[in-house]
């Protein structure tokens, strides 16, 4: 009788198989992993660059964009001016005029920002009594 047809033989050679098939797997897992992390670490140098860009890309909007307003105050000074009116007086009008607007962006800021703490979000946790949230409010 051939030693590896004994049951003994036969055990043998599908502990082997299996563990060779537990080692192929481990493996492929190791290689899965390190695809993972691959892909990861790229797409967050990506999104890295992204947002450097983005930032960027802002900066130079507010830039242009608070020049354009700047001109536009002007023009509207000299049009004052033009007009009749003395050039302080004009002047003293566009800062109020820009002053009044910063204030109602300010209260709208402010108005609005009540809303990033999750309010009702807490109050359902059990975190803040319904009527402390009014008062805050």
């Amino acid at each position: 009788m051939d030693g590896n047809s004994s049951p003994d033989g036969q055990a043998s050679e599908h502990t082997a198989s299996v563990l060779e098939g537990v080692k192929s797997l481990g493996s492929s897992l190791t290689g899965l992993a390190h695809d993972h992390l691959r892909i990861i670490a790229l797409e967050t140098r990506l999104a890295g660059e992204s947002l450097v860009n983005m930032i960027a890309a802002s900066v130079a909007l507010a830039v242009l964009v608070v020049s354009a307003w700047l001109m536009l105050v002007a023009i509207g000074v000299m049009v004052l001016v033009n007009g009749g009116m003395g050039i302080v007086v004009a002047m003293l009008m566009a800062v109020a005029v820009n002053l009044a607007i910063a204030f109602m962006l300010f209260r709208l800021v402010r108005d609005t920002s009540r809303h990033l703490g999750f309010p009702a979000t807490i109050r359902s946790l059990g975190g803040i009594p319904h009527h402390e949230a009014r008062e805050d409010a």
